[in-house]
């Protein structure tokens, strides 16, 4: 089975690299310059250097063929990129690889296939993972959640150091994977802000508790905002400076402007989440703010502190 990837950022090019493990990729990079220099030098040293590109995989600028595509593309772009290769895409499997939810419409990965209605299964894919260790082969594990049965493509993508396990909670897995970004931007200010360890653990934790209320809310299970794709993935990502979320917090705890080419789909999330739920979720509703430059950190803080007291939930 050849299979297709969209996007040739960080994490498409790392899933080439250990999917060329299991047949031929196809990697399709979303301008001729860009998909000629990754073929030219085996690499995408723009977006992943150091990582070089297994022979059986084609790069390329052009969206053809048949069978089943990744899509690794910033969330933001999703719905164009949608309509724009739509004649592509019709009828076949897609797998949104990608976090966050779209500021114009509300809509995750999967609602935007689901609103262009091209035809085929749909699903995502999400977890705790970074592109340099799927790149470098270290073992991974992420949650693939299909429309529909979903075991041939989880035997189909899973490496001998990338295992997938499967659902049918496709939107407990979108908003695990989009809401967890938000709470690392939080967790990251409050490192960068001198705020200390004992404040990020809070921050986790009642974000988690936001994370799990807003999807369980719209339909998500428990189990699932539990696992790989909610607290797997927070966990990961609110923990670490190769986040490039948790780094983008960091900036804005320490003052700094974010000057990285990078996506940061936390930033997006959080306007988008906070324009829905007014005055239900304060961390997320917080980041928003603080994105957006309508607060200053010791104003987030103190917000925050002096909420009401409550049982905790």
């Amino acid at each position: 089975m050849t299979i297709t990837i969209l996007g040739s950022g960080a994490f498409g090019t790392a899933l080439a690299i250990t999917l060329a493990t299991n047949g031929d990729i196809i990697l399709v990079a979303r301008d001729a310059k860009t998909a000629a220099q990754i073929d030219a030098d085996r690499e995408n040293k723009r977006r992943l250097p150091g990582y070089k590109l297994p022979p059986n995989v084609t790069v390329t600028d052009k969206l053809t063929g048949e069978g089943t595509i990744l899509i690794a593309t910033p969330t933001q772009q999703l719905s164009t990129i949608l309509l724009q290769e739509q004649a592509a895409l019709r009828n076949r499997p897609l797998i949104a690889c990608c976090k966050g939810v779209d500021l114009k419409s509300g809509l995750g990965p999967v609602g935007l296939m689901q609103k262009a209605d091209l035809g085929g299964p749909i699903g995502i894919l999400s977890g705790p993972s970074f592109a340099k260790d799927i790149a470098a082969g270290l073992p991974t594990a992420l949650t693939l959640a299909m429309s529909d049965d979903g075991t041939n493509l989880q035997n189909a993508l899973s490496t001998p150091t990338l295992r997938l396990y499967l659902t049918d909670d496709w939107r407990g897995v979108e908003l695990g994977g989009a809401l967890k970004n938000v709470i690392a931007i939080a967790c990251g200010v409050a490192i960068g802000s001198g705020l200390g360890e004992s404040a990020r653990a809070a921050i986790l934790t009642r974000g988690f508790s936001e994370m799990r209320t807003y999807a369980e809310a719209l339909g998500a299970r428990t189990d699932t905002l539990m696992g790989l794709s909610g607290l797997g993935d927070l966990t990961l990502t609110a923990s670490s400076e190769t986040s490039r979320n948790f780094r983008y917090g960091l900036g804005i705890g320490a003052g700094n402007t974010w000057t990285s080419e990078e996506t940061v789909e936390g930033a997006a999330t959080a306007k988008a989440m906070a324009s829905l739920n007014h005055g239900k979720m304060p961390i997320i509703e917080t980041v928003a703010a603080l994105v957006d430059k309508q607060i200053t950190v010791q104003d987030a803080v103190k917000s925050l502190l002096n909420r009401p007291l409550k049982k905790e939930s």
